[in-house]
């Protein structure tokens, strides 16, 4: 039951953090459905690495071409890369709010914002801003030519998905489109965003939970992650290949269906 259990998990996760409709509201309701723990913050957070790991994998012959084009000076190459900087710029508002409420009010999400009933309140919202992003015109802005502010911009939207039922990738790919990106560049720079946002989250919670890691058995956790890689690939590489022709109408009504049947059963 216990490997069932993280299996569960490392799917839920791993579909779930690329695909616009939130794992942390898939992780609660999904693991209810089934009559097993919410995860909760912190293993739901260790599994990210997983994310995290896919997201390297995935980009890998990206990383190692941004890799290539500087010296072999690691410094210089961290200085000097756009891209690298502007994701740095997109990961500082992450960093500020959510470190605030970790050290501030570190049960706040927990005791206020992740019943159900305000998930499936932000799932219908979440659908509707999505709505006007895939409506919206797209222009010309892509990871090439975009400017630090459009980075900025996206990591401020960035910062809701601290909120359960947000979805980092549906508030970053939908604030994209709403700023004028085209569709695969949305997707591939919310991607790139999330790395250092889902590790630190991770590490954050990974250290918070040292005392906590006698009650867990290590073994199912590994295949918790191991399941999470899998499954983010797939998600990675459909999303990808998806939204930039299709949009994102599909994940729309779904999170519409999915917010309206939480608040039935209520």
């Amino acid at each position: 039951m216990e490997y069932f259990k993280f299996i569960l998990y490392g799917l839920i996760q791993g579909l779930t953090e690329f695909i616009p409709v939130s794992s942390t509201a898939h992780l609660k309701v999904i693991s209810l459905f089934f009559g097993i723990d919410d995860p909760g913050p912190t293993i739901s957070a260790i599994i990210q690495f997983g994310s995290v790991l896919a997201l390297f994998w995935y980009f890998r012959n990206d990383i190692f071409k941004f890799r290539r084009q500087y010296s072999k000076n690691i410094f210089e190459y961290l200085l000097q890369d756009r891209l690298l900087r502007s994701i740095f710029v997109g990961t500082i508002p992450i960093v500020l709010f959510g470190g605030t409420i970790k050290l501030f009010v570190p049960y706040f999400f927990d005791n206020i914002l992740r019943s159900n009933f305000l998930i499936g309140c932000v799932s219908i919202l979440m659908a509707i801003f999505m709505y006007v992003a895939d409506t919206s015109s797209t222009n010309s802005i892509n990871i090439r030519n975009h400017k630090y502010l459009d980075s900025f911009l996206i990591g401020l939207s960035q910062a809701f998905a601290i909120v359960p039922g947000v979805s980092r990738s549906g508030v970053t790919i939908s604030t994209a489109l709403v700023s004028g990106w085209e569709r695969r560049d949305a997707a591939k720079f919310s991607f790139l965003l999330g790395i250092p946002a889902i590790s630190l989250a991770a590490i954050v919670e990974f250290i918070s939970a040292l005392n906590e890691f006698n009650f867990y058995n290590f073994s199912p956790l590994i295949v918790g992650l191991a399941t999470t890689f899998i499954s983010s690939l797939f998600a990675i590489d459909f999303l990808l290949k998806y939204v930039s022709s299709n949009g994102l109408k599909l994940f729309i009504i779904y999170r519409v269906v999915f917010g309206v049947l939480i608040l039935l059963n209520l």
